[in-house]
């Protein structure tokens, strides 16, 4: 028997601070997006992709309403898959969105470890081939694995140390980058054809990934103190100084490079900035500044995913195995995470990766809504227009997205759509076979909130 308890998941309650969890979040934040999606985004949109970082900032401001007011109400260490559950309950949609935003997330960190790479990269000329990129990305991954075997203490330790140095250094980029551009006039009236609106709301969608992070502070729920206050408050905090800092930088990378050349140098726009700017020292500054952001996100990423995985599992909503491994499941998790991760930063490339977290993203945000809308809206005290505005947004920024994606990559499309339904059918088979346990699980999981 003492074998058994031994599985479960340990959380420290109270143990992360308002500016620890904030930290955590814009660590997520601020590694992908900045850094990796800002020459994604001018491809798809052109110049205007300042105001579509602005156009993600909005929708996700409306987004966050239902995530707060859920985490207000039930603050959990599960985050996202305790929210669904108290929405849907043992069924289907609970496990099917609670893994797309599991899959959204790890590809999240993929995304990050590439783009590790892809700077890494930029101190030795470039890379080519990629296969340097891929063994980079593959490398920082297991570092993190290693680092979050050590537990909460460590992982907030050094996610605060690289937070603090790389929003610096962000900051300090953005504002030299606009103080020494010839001009700080990004012209927008020729986004040429580009800026057509189906261009534009797939670029924002791309945005949305660059603010998504905000769900990891969910994810440390009861293990900040105070949490019913400063939930909510870390999440705007990091949802604002995010907005800062991409316009600043968005602005920087616009005025000391032309479209062509952002778009050339999608994988490294902010390296190639510094160049005319700062020459050599100003690349090897934005490249350090990048490796540490990255680093820092997956940090926070790997220990939010293994959390979210492990929860779902201790719901019984997903099959686990032990695989012989010693130790509680949240170190399983762990492991299942930092694997999966490893695959897809071996064999896809940015692009793709990021097109895949976004539909897998937006579709789960969208069921939070609706699940607010449908089923919690009383007992979490939320307004009906936010979630429902939400909903309106998410689902014209995953159209946009789509409809840009099927004419330039529908492989891309296809690949997320095949996804879904084996993740779908999978899950339902599974949910099948487990009445019992499902229904023991939540006569428990019940006695155990009313505590």
């Amino acid at each position: 028997m003492s074998r058994e308890e031994d599985r479960t998941t340990r959380y420290q309650e109270g143990s992360l601070t308002l500016p620890g969890t904030v930290m955590l979040g814009t660590g997520v934040m601020i590694g992908a997006g900045i850094f990796a999606l800002t020459g994604q985004m001018a491809q798809m949109t052109g110049v205007l992709f300042p105001l579509a970082f602005l156009a993600a900032a909005l929708i996700v401001s409306f987004s966050a309403y239902s995530y707060i007011k859920i985490s207000n109400a039930y603050p959990s260490a599960g985050g996202i898959g305790m929210y669904l559950h108290k929405a849907y309950g043992n069924r289907l949609p609970t496990a099917f969105n609670a893994l797309l935003m599991y899959f959204s997330m790890v590809i999240a960190q993929s995304f990050l470890a590439r783009t590790f790479g892809s700077y890494t990269m930029q101190l030795f000329g470039g890379d080519d081939s990629g296969r340097m990129v891929s063994i980079l990305g593959v490398g920082l991954i297991l570092v993190a694995f290693l680092i979050n075997l050590m537990g909460n203490r460590m992982i907030q330790g050094v996610a605060s140390f690289i937070g603090v140095l790389k929003i610096g250094g962000i900051l300090i980029f953005g504002l030299v980058g606009v103080w020494i551009a010839d001009s700080i006039s990004v012209d927008f009236s020729e986004p040429g054809e580009a800026g057509t609106p189906g261009n534009f709301l797939g670029a924002t969608a791309l945005g949305i990934l660059a603010f998504k992070g905000f769900t990891t502070i969910t994810n440390s729920g009861s293990e900040v103190i105070d949490p019913k206050r400063n939930v909510g408050r870390a999440i705007v905090i990091s949802i604002a100084a995010c907005v800062m800092i991409y316009t600043l930088v968005g602005f920087a990378v616009a005025s000391n490079l032309s479209l062509a050349e952002i778009i050339e140098t999608q994988d490294y726009s902010l390296a190639a900035a510094a160049r005319p700017a700062l020459g050599e020292y100003g690349v090897w500054f934005t490249v350090a500044i990048a490796m540490m952001a990255t680093a820092g996100g997956i940090l926070a990423s790997v220990f939010a995913v293994s959390r979210m995985l492990a929860m779902l599992t201790e719901m019984k909503l997903v099959p686990h195995r032990h695989f012989g491994m010693p130790g509680s499941i949240q170190k399983h998790t762990l492991v299942y995470t930092v694997v999966l991760g490893l695959v897809l930063t071996a064999f896809f490339d940015l692009s793709r990766i990021a097109a895949l977290g976004i539909v897998f993203y937006l579709i789960m945000d969208i069921a939070i809504h609706w699940g607010v809308l449908r089923y919690l809206r009383q007992d979490i005290k939320a307004n009906r227009w936010v979630p429902a505005t939400a909903i309106l947004l998410d689902l014209l920024a995953l159209g946009g997205f789509v409809w840009v994606k099927l004419s330039t990559d529908p492989f891309v499309i296809g690949v997320a759509v095949v996804t879904m339904l084996v993740i779908a059918v999978s899950e339902q088979v599974f949910l099948k076979k487990s009445p019992e346990s499902a229904q023991a699980k939540q006569e428990q999981t019940h006695a155990h909130h009313h505590h």
